[in-house]
């Protein structure tokens, strides 16, 4: 079997993807970047957008919001407060979230729920990307 990094994506519901892949690519505070077998350490954050899994010549999609990502040469953990397939994401709910948010976001609310609201924001606004992107 040709070099593999032990993928695991995990959300305070479940563990959402725990399988050997070939290649990831994720949306980091800097930019996007790759994780190939043997990457070196490392430890950062990911932000709200697009996390592509390569396995077997295929690709497979996914929305991801804020989290940690802790990449060792054979391992890539990721803890994320969400993590939904391409083909599972519900474009109708999710722009209704955008919606609800950006209209939140217009009241005067508070320094933390403006927070909160802009996370929201950020989450729907990732779904609704991987799905429109890949209209799956």
């Amino acid at each position: 079997m040709p070099d593999v990094l032990k993928l695991e994506v995990v959300t305070p519901d479940a563990v959402v993807y725990s399988e050997d892949v070939h290649m990831v690519t994720l949306p980091g505070v800097e930019g996007e970047f790759g994780v190939l077998p043997h990457h070196t350490a490392l430890l950062t954050q990911v932000v709200p957008g697009e996390m592509i899994v390569r396995k077997d010549g295929h690709e497979r999609f996914l929305a991801i919001g804020e989290g940690l990502v802790l990449v060792t040469g054979d391992r890539v953990a990721i803890v994320t407060d969400m993590a939904v397939a391409a083909e599972n994401i519900d474009e109708a709910r999710a722009e209704e979230a955008r919606e609800r948010a950006a209209a939140r976001l217009r009241d005067k609310i508070s320094d933390e729920e403006v927070a909160s609201v802009n996370a929201a924001l950020a989450r729907s606004l990732a779904q609704l990307r991987v799905k429109r992107r890949r209209r799956v």
